[in-house]
Order: structure tokens, then sequence, then C-alpha cells
């Protein structure tokens, strides 16, 4: 069976509801194969990278950054995860209330630096998630866990 591991940060309710919609898509019945592992960002570690197949990102946008958290999670699995886990899927999701661009920026560079292949662009929210927006975060999911598994 293939592990889906979605790592996130979520001190809002704006994000968790985006991480709910997002974890529902990866577990639809649709996609068989696929172990769906949660993570808060700052318990990930290195070795659940390494057990999983892909991965699924969510973090808030703090100061026009990506969380410290997410930031942590990658500082401690950056060099242990390099060589093992280039070309793995991975997809992606932010909240933020007004800009996302420094946090996409940071997120491209961190993810081009572990050679991950993104499987669809990040789904980005700005202010409350309405209703296409955790529908887009839900596809995210499913999109990502299908790459991995069997439909």
């Amino acid at each position: 069976m293939k592990r889906l591991l979605l790592v996130h940060h979520t001190p809002s309710p704006s994000v968790q509801a985006m991480v709910e919609a997002v974890r529902s898509g990866a577990s639809t019945d649709e996609i068989e194969g696929v172990d769906v592992v949660v993570r808060a960002a700052l318990a990930a570690t290195a070795v659940d990278v390494l057990d999983a197949d892909g991965y699924l990102l969510g973090s808030p946008v703090n100061l026009g950054y990506l969380s410290g958290a997410l930031k942590h999670f990658f500082d401690q699995i950056y060099y242990p995860c390099l060589e093992a886990t280039v070309r793995r899927p991975f997809g992606a999701f932010l909240h933020g209330n007004s800009d996302a661009a420094g946090a996409l920026r940071a997120l491209e560079s961190i993810t081009t630096g572990l050679s991950w292949k993104a499987v669809l662009p990040p789904v980005v929210v700005l202010g409350e998630p309405g209703k296409d927006d955790l529908e887009a975060c839900w596809e995210l999911g499913a999109t990502v866990a299908a790459e991995l598994g069997s439909v």
C-alpha cells in the first residue's frame, strides 16, 4: 500500500477546514491502495517523509511567508530526505488574509530543492474559504492520492 503524508500547521478554523477538505479528497473511496497519514508540521519527522510515497503540505501565510512550523518541518527533513525523495509527487495549500506571494516563492524554492514533483498548482485561499475553495482542496487531495493509487 502506498502512503500519502499530509503535513499541516492549523492555527485557525480556516486552515483546519482546508485540511479536512484535503484529507477527505485524499481518502475518497474511489482511490484504492493509498493510506493517508496526517502529521502536524511540528511533529512530522524525516522518517515520516522517507516512509511516504507522496506529500500534501498545508500552511497559513504568516507575514507573507510560510508558517514557522512548516518551515521548521522542511529544515528538519531537508538533508535526510534530499536524495531519497527525488521526484515524489506533492500538492500544497495555503491560507492567507491578503498576500501569499512570498509563501508561494518559498514553497517553490524548497520543493524544487528537494526535487519533488507538483501534481497540481498550490491551492491558495485569501480570506475565509468558500465552497469553491474547499472543493479545490478536496480535488487537490484526491488528485495527489490518485497519482499514488489506483482509481
